[in-house]
This record gives C-alpha cells, structure tokens and sequence, in this order.
C-alpha cells in the first residue's frame, strides 16, 4: 500500500508550514509510521523560495524539541497530483489552494489543519495564526501547540480503522 502524503501550506514556507512539517514528522516517527505517511511544506507565495525557515520558528522548535528545517518552496499545480492531503495554515491559504487546483478532485483535497483538532473543529476560526509580524516571543510557541493539537488528530484519524 502507498504511503499516505501530507503537504502543510501556509503563506511563505518559513513559518507555520514547515512548524507543522516538522510536528507531523515527529509525531509519525513516535508512532512508528514513517514507511506509511510522508510529510513536506510549502507556501503559496514565492518570496522566501530557497530560504531556510524563519529563526523564530526554528528557535521555538527546538524548544519543543522539533527540528523545523527544509528549504522554503512555492506550492503547484503538480502537488495535488503528488499529495493525498493538502493541508492550510489559515483561509487565505485554503481560497489560494482551491483557485491553484485544475480539479474538483484536486479542490477536495485541500482542507484546514485546524480541523483534525477535536478541540477546535467545532470553532468558527480555524486559522493558525500567522506569527512573522510578531515579536520572538510566544507567537511561534502558540503555533506549535496549535499545529501538534491538529497533528495529533490528524494521525488518529490516519490510523483508525476504514
């Protein structure tokens, strides 16, 4: 059987993405499912291509013991075709998603991460706040907590029976 693809999108692949690339990978790894579901990142705009993720994420990473890390990419068209889940960071994210997919199968794969938390799915915001205009402070450690509540319902869902 096929391993199940993940790509996490936010705006500029520096941030909230590759934070949640790096949760899911963790979270995988600690279930040991990491022949069964591949995780990437990528942003829906172009300026940090090549770029390494922001040091504030990095920095809050490692303070969770993730290591957030890649090189920063724009999302395209081919990645639906690539990926089973494409998962947004925030609304913006999801509408730039859905207007980039050729397909209504494509459009069908894109959904919030925000959703998979159980918490928050019953909420009316499900964005992952965006912290780059913020201060080094908590707003990257908000984002982790954020990311790992959806990643971990992500993964349940994942391994329940079909």
């Amino acid at each position: 059987m096929a391993p199940t693809r993940i790509l996490f999108v936010c705006m500029g692949n520096i941030c909230r993405s590759p934070t949640a690339e790096a949760v899911m990978r963790l979270r995988v790894l600690e279930a040991g499912l990491e022949d069964e579901i591949l995780v990437d990142s990528a942003g829906t705009g172009g300026w940090h291509v090549g770029g390494p993720p922001d040091p504030r994420s990095v920095a809050a990473g490692a303070r969770h013991g993730l290591q957030v890390g890649g090189a920063a990419r724009q999302v395209s068209a081919r990645d639906f075709d690539d990926f089973d889940l494409v998962l947004a960071c925030d609304a913006d994210n999801v509408r730039a998603l859905r207007r980039l997919a050729r397909t209504d199968s494509h459009r069908a794969k894109v959904r919030l991460l925000r959703e998979f938390d159980p918490e928050s799915a019953r909420g009316l915001d499900l964005d992952v706040p965006d912290p780059y205009f913020g201060e080094a402070g908590d707003g990257f450690d908000r984002v982790i907590d954020l990311v790992d509540a959806a990643c971990v319902g992500l993964l349940a869902q994942l391994r329940a029976p079909r």
